[in-house]
């Protein structure tokens, strides 16, 4: 016996109703497949910037330059000496970005300028990738004290050093006083000088206020070379008797 009209109708919904079940479903999966595809993807890893590799620096050993250990070492002191002139008064002239070694103890130029500055008030400049200070090479005397040693000593024989170099004898007794105790041009040269040098302790890793307490091989006093041989480039011996000093201006003739 035929199924009636009515039960057909309902068999082709229910029909109908499975199919689009089965497509939702279908549908469903498709893209839950395509956004587990998507949610699964890698990127590509980014590009690794590698850090700027750092030139070792320097060292300029003084115990072998003191005991003609290097040869090497000894002729590149006596070429950078050689235009200021300074070949006894000065036991090495470093860059600003070498360090230096006394005895046991290695300290980089960096370091020792950093305090100089900071003590000076001015802001340090560092270069992120390199770690290092932003500044110009520059060039540096170094004195190490030894036995019986004192700052005025030490300026004066500097003092000498540059103008026997020129061709001018200044007498040892220069930098005394006259009879009246007045100080003479030589003197107040070298009394401005200490404030245009500084003394480091490699012991104490640090700098000292105090110019007179220097002990041997544990300070070293530190000249920035193009700021003192400014000052005597400008200075005419001839007319040094004129000169006049303060206490913090040094006072130069003036020039015809």
């Amino acid at each position: 016996m035929a199924d009636s009209p009515q039960k057909q109708h309902l068999s082709v919904l229910v029909v109908l109703a499975f199919c689009c079940v089965v497509a939702l479903g279908l549908i469903a999966w498709l893209v839950g497949s395509r956004s587990s595809r998507v949610l699964k993807h890698n990127p590509a890893p980014a590009e690794q910037t590698r850090p700027t590799p750092m030139e070792p620096e320097t060292v300029i050993d003084f115990g072998k330059i003191q005991k003609h250990e290097d040869k090497a070492l000894a002729e590149l002191m006596k070429e950078r000496k050689a235009p200021y002139g300074v070949d006894k008064s000065l036991d090495m002239i470093v860059k600003s970005d070498e360090s230096i070694k006394v005895g046991g103890k290695t300290v980089p130029m960096k370091k020792i300028l950093d305090q100089v500055r900071l003590s000076n008030g001015e802001i340090l400049e560092t270069d992120l990738e390199s770690g290092r200070a932003k500044e110009e090479r520059r060039d540096y005397g170094i004195h190490v004290v030894q036995p019986n040693e004192n700052i005025w000593d030490i300026h004066f024989k500097l003092l000498r050093d540059y103008y026997d170099h020129k061709g001018i004898h200044v007498s040892p007794l220069a930098d005394e006083p006259d009879r009246g105790g007045r100080s003479s041009g030589v003197g107040k040269i070298l009394k401005f000088s200490e404030h245009m040098v500084h003394i480091y302790n490699l012991k104490e890793h640090k700098l000292e206020s105090d110019l007179d307490q220097i002990y041997p091989l544990t300070k070293i006093v530190i000249y920035n070379m193009s700021d003192i041989f400014a000052l005597l480039d400008r200075i005419d011996y001839t007319d040094i008797q004129r000169i006049e000093f303060d206490g913090e201006t040094l006072w130069l003739p003036a020039q015809p």
